[in-house]
């Protein structure tokens, strides 16, 4: 995973759903080329807990697992009802973009 990421062209993001073992890997893997520059986390977690799914972002940046100019975003939520709405409305924005000509060409 780290070889991928290191020859990443351009700018990388990560979109973490929970945490622990796969948050803490994929951000390893981003350190090695000091830092994602995009990232989405959605889990329960809170700071409180002390848990690594309840870790803010800023934390991330602090280890250099983020950029210091990075743009995360950490959604308070449960993934498998949030996510699905993420992706959704992602495609969506371009189905409710296309004009009727073009959705008819494209059946």
């Amino acid at each position: 995973m780290n070889d991928h990421t290191i020859r990443a062209p351009g700018k990388t993001g990560v979109i973490i759903l929970g945490g622990g073992m796969v948050k803490h890997h994929i951000l390893n893997a981003n350190l090695m080329r000091n830092g994602a520059d995009y990232a989405v986390f959605v889990n329960t977690g809170q700071e409180f807990d002390g848990s690594d799914a309840g870790a803010r972002p800023d934390e991330a940046v602090s280890w250099g697992k983020l950029r210091l100019g990075s743009k995360p975003v950490k959604l308070y939520a449960d993934a498998t009802l949030v996510f699905p709405l993420i992706v959704a409305e992602t495609f969506a924005k371009d189905f409710h973009n296309e004009k009727p000509e073009e959705a008819a060409k494209s059946s």
